[in-house]
C-alpha cells in the first residue's frame, strides 16, 4: 500500500462502525491494519458483527480467541511492536483481557492507543449501550435537524459514528502519532462520539450565542428554515437542492427561475417573507423535470445542485470526471480521501476473516 501513513502499523480489534471506520482511514493512507478477528475456543471462525464489510479494505484479519492464552500471546506480541491500537469495547473490558493501556504501554511506550465509544471512558452513560441516535440526540444536534413543528430526522449514521467518531478518533490517531515521534512517549486517545459531534456544533453554538440562530428546528438559515437554502420537488416528483446564500447566488438562482427583476417577488431579507417566497420557489421547480433545471443551472454559480440517490451518483459526470467512487472486485465504492500529491492512497481489497493468520504469525516469529 502507497500513503502517507506508510510504515505505520496498527491494531484494530474487530467491531462496528466508528472503530472499523477508523481503520479504514489509516488503510487508505498506507498504515498497515491488523484487525484481530474472533476465533471460537472450537476452533472455528467467529468473526464480528460488520467483519469483511467495505470498511475492511486494505486490512489484513488474523482470527484470534482472546480467552486463549496462547492468542493472547499474539495479540500481545502485535501490540508490541506496533504504532497504533484501535479498539471500541465498552471500558474497562481490554482492561480485564489484561490489554489495557498499562499493560500496552509498559511493553510498548511509544504506543498511541486509540479507544473508541459513543459515551466515552467516564460519565454516567459511560457503560451502557448506545447507537448513533443516542448519541447526536444527546448533543442537541438530532434535535437541530429536521422540518418545524415534525419529528427530528437522523441523517443516516453519518453524524454521530462517522463525522464525530471514526473521523475524530483518526485525528487523534495521527496527532498521536506525530507527539509519539517526536517524544518517544504514547498516550490514550478518547474519542467518544458526544465529544465529536458537539465539536461538529461549534459554529452553531457560536451563531446561537450571537442570536443568529434560533434553538427551534427548521427556522435558521441553513436547517432549510431560510427558502434560498432548501430542496424543492420538481415536476417528475425528483429533487433539486437550492443553497444560495450570498447575493451574487441568489441572483444566479432568480436567473435561472425566470425571477430576475419580477416585483412580486418576496423580500428574502425579511424572515417574515420566508413562507411566501418558498411558496413562489415551490411553484416554479415544479414546472420543470429534475433533468430540465439541471440543465438550465449545471455550471452556474446558483448553488443548485440534483439530490441524487445513493446509485445516482456514481453515475454523475463531475463525480465521475474526478474519480470519487472506485471499483474495486467489483464494488463500486468511494475512493480515498483526503487526495495527496506526493504520497497518494489507495483502495485495498477487504480481506476474509482470519486470511493472513500464518502470514502474521511469521512476521512475528510464532508457529
Amino acid at each position: 500500500m502507497a500513503g502517507p501513513l506508510q510504515g505505520v502499523r496498527v491494531v484494530e480489534f474487530a467491531g462496528l462502525g466508528p472503530g472499523p471506520f477508523c481503520g479504514m482511514l489509516l488503510a487508505d493512507l498506507g498504515a498497515d491494519v491488523v484487525r484481530v478477528d474472533r476465533r471460537s475456543r472450537a476452533g472455528g471462525l467467529v468473526g464480528s458483527l460488520g467483519a469483511t464489510s467495505l470498511l475492511d479494505r486494505g486490512k489484513r484479519s488474523i482470527a484470534l480467541d482472546l480467552k486463549d492464552d496462547g492468542d493472547l500471546a499474539v495479540v500481545r506480541a502485535l501490540v508490541g511492536r506496533a504504532d497504533v491500537l484501535l479498539e471500541g469495547f465498552r471500558p474497562g473490558v481490554m482492561e480485564r483481557l489484561g490489554l489495557g493501556p498499562e499493560q500496552a504501554h509498559a511493553a510498548n511506550p511509544a504506543l498511541v492507543y486509540g479507544r473508541m465509544t459513543g459515551w466515552g471512558q467516564t460519565g454516567p452513560l459511560a457503560h451502557t449501550a448506545g447507537h448513533d441516535i443516542g448519541y447526536i440526540a444527546l448533543t442537541g444536534a438530532l434535535g437541530a435537524t429536521g422540518r418545524p413543528g415534525e419529528r427530528p430526522a437522523p441523517p443516516l449514521n453519518l453524524l454521530g459514528d462517522f463525522g464525530g467518531g471514526g473521523v475524530f478518533l483518526a485525528l487523534g490517531v495521527v496527532a498521536g502519532l506525530l507527539h509519539a515521534r517526536a517524544t518517544g512517549e504514547g498516550q490514550v486517545v478518547d474519542a467518544a462520539i458526544v465529544d465529536g459531534t458537539a465539536v461538529l456544533t461549534t459554529m452553531i453554538h457560536g451563531m446561537l450565542d450571537a442570536g443568529a440562530w434560533t434553538d427551534e428546528r427548521g427556522s435558521n438559515l441553513l436547517d432549510t428554515g431560510a427558502p434560498f437554502y432548501d430542496v424543492y420537488a420538481c415536476a417528475d416528483g425528483v429533487f433539486l437542492a437550492v443553497g444560495a446564500l450570498e447575493e451574487q447566488f441568489y441572483a444566479a438562482l432568480l436567473d435561472g427561475l425566470g425571477l430576475t427583476g419580477d416585483p412580486t417577488l418576496p423580500d428574502r431579507t425579511d424572515p417574515a417573507a420566508w413562507p411566501a417566497l418558498r411558496a413562489r420557489f415551490t411553484e416554479v421547480f415544479a414546472r420543470r423535470t429534475r433533468a430540465e433545471w439541471w440543465q438550465v443551472f449545471a455550471g452556474t454559480d446558483a448553488c443548485v445542485a440534483p439530490v441524487w440517490s445513493l446509485r445516482e451518483a456514481t453515475a454523475d459526470q463531475h463525480v465521475r470526471e474526478r474519480g470519487v467512487f472506485v471499483e474495486v472486485d467489483g464494488v463500486v465504492q468511494p475512493a480515498v480521501a483526503p487526495r495527496f500529491s506526493a504520497t497518494p492512497g489507495e483502495v485495498g481489497r477487504v480481506p476474509a476473516v482470519g486470511e493472513h493468520g500464518e502470514e502474521i504469525r511469521a512476521e512475528l516469529g510464532l508457529s
